[in-house]
């Protein structure tokens, strides 16, 4: 699996119109607040170029594309932290997710009402944002109480997380998000891991255009995230009702279609893009007997680690990598090729996979 990203928004913004431009699913859509109550999951296969140009080189009998999980999340009102709405329910799904995406509302139509009665980004942004900073600094405050009495008795580890706990107290009681607290310590990254924050979490903001508003969508975008500097987000314009109707179009039409439009990209290729970013994820790829297949793993990952991704013993026994970039592989057109012309490099245990390797994994079966 790529990774899990909820769709999160206020009501009436269209988050179950992007969930269904982003997975093809055909979900109800409403113009009346709260059509989402249960959260809907869609995995859908990584669009990956990278794979398709390996499946006409390999001929496989077995492509396995990595995929993502997309979560649509009930819409949130003011006071959500406190129960108010769907609130608890929308707080403890977002906590299970890898990334946010939050959907604002760009377009005008008049029969779906907006919640607040006018249409503003960048204020529907921060309702939703304050919910997740307001439900962050009661989880922060509930655990700054049991901390400081354990540093009272003189626990040391309570007393060297009082820093870090005091930190995140002051910049959410100011309005920021955790995330834009770092580590300074050891131990403080596990320590902020294991408080499951929801305004830590890796977000990015879906600026949900009209069609007439497709020109203009990358300013509209730009001009949020000046807005919104201090959420550290960036921002995606996206024409969710365009997008969702062109899911219902056969392959060829759809290209012929977004050409029209100067779409170079689906929405679903822009988004994971961004996701693969934020979260610092690589894709590697394996040819085993008949089967081609991509994994995910986040950057940095050492060679064991990844062989890991495809079997527990692969990790446990491992002995080396074969690798072979993924732009060598292409050039030269096969595996064979590759190593005939020493692009098939040989590494240890230390290595880090980079994205768009080709990897084989040699291994001791210890049983």
């Amino acid at each position: 699996m790529g990774f899990s990203c909820g769709i999160v928004g206020l009501p009436n913004a269209g988050k179950s119109t992007i969930f269904n431009a982003l997975t093809a699913a055909g979900s109800p859509v409403a113009a009346y607040p709260f059509c989402t109550i249960e959260p809907k999951e869609g995995i859908v296969a990584v669009p990956d170029r990278r794979l398709s140009r390996l499946a006409e080189l390999v001929q496989p009998q077995v492509v396995t594309p990595t995929t993502l999980t997309f979560v649509d999340i009930a819409g949130l009102v003011k006071g959500a932290h406190q129960g108010e709405g769907l609130g608890n329910q929308f707080l403890a799904h977002i906590r299970e997710v890898d990334a946010v995406a939050h959907v604002v509302r760009s377009f005008v139509d008049d029969d779906i009402s907006h919640v607040h009665g006018r249409i503003d980004p960048a204020d529907d942004f921060e309702v939703v944002m304050t919910e997740l900073i307001l439900a962050d600094l009661e989880t922060v405050q509930r655990r700054m109480a049991k901390t400081t009495k354990a540093a009272k008795v003189g626990d040391k580890e309570a007393r060297s997380q009082l820093d870090l706990l005091e930190r995140l107290e002051a910049a959410l009681a100011a309005g920021d998000p955790a995330i834009g607290v770092q580590p300074e310590k050891v131990g403080e990254a596990e320590l902020m891991r294991g408080l499951f924050l929801l305004s830590a979490k890796p977000s990015f903001v879906v600026v949900n255009c009209g069609e007439d508003q497709i020109g203009q969508g990358v300013k509209l975008a730009a001009e949020l995230e000046r807005s919104l500097v201090r959420y550290h987000v960036l921002a995606l314009p996206v024409a969710g009702k365009l997008e969702m109707e062109l899911t219902e179009l056969a392959d060829e039409d759809r290209m012929v279609f977004m050409e029209e439009l100067g779409l170079a990209q689906t929405a679903l290729e822009r988004l994971v893009q961004r996701g693969y970013e934020l979260l610092d994820l690589v894709t590697f790829y394996t040819t085993v007997g008949t089967e081609l297949r991509a994994w995910t793993v986040k950057e940095g990952t050492k060679a064991p680690a990844a062989a890991g991704k495809i079997h527990t013993d692969m990790e446990t026994g491992f002995i080396k990598a074969d690798i072979i970039p993924f732009a060598r592989f292409d050039e030269l057109g096969s595996e064979l090729a590759a190593r005939k012309a020493g692009c098939a490099r040989v590494e240890g245990k230390e290595y880090e996979i980079q994205d768009g390797d080709v990897v084989t994994i040699h291994f001791r079966t210890l049983f």
